[in-house]
């Protein structure tokens, strides 16, 4: 059984917030959760902060740095933020609510 963990203020600055689309939507029915999280944050760091905010178990962490677009506007080229995204797969029995607040 794991220890219950306090929440803290570092865990809500990995996770950032829920990514919900409809893939994220679909990756649901099979115990997965889309999160925006920081640039810089490792998959024990992801796994950990989950774990603490949610109260969930975690099985697996899967990662992905998506580069900003580069786009235009009134003629002027601009970039997109990039963003990194963690697909927490959480054990059986485990959810979260995306929709609910924390």
């Amino acid at each position: 059984m794991a220890k219950k963990q306090e929440v803290e203020a570092r865990h809500y600055d990995v996770v950032l917030a829920p990514h919900i689309t409809e893939k994220s939507t679909l990756a649901s029915e099979h115990n997965a959760v889309v999160f925006k999280v920081a640039n810089d944050a490792t998959k024990p760091q992801i796994k950990e902060a989950v774990e603490a905010i949610f109260g969930v178990s975690v099985t697996g962490v899967n990662t992905i740095n998506v580069k900003g677009k580069t786009k235009r506007w009134r003629g002027k080229p601009y970039k997109r933020n990039d963003l990194k995204k963690a697909v927490v797969t959480l054990k059986d029995g485990d959810s979260i609510d995306v929709t609910s607040g924390i």
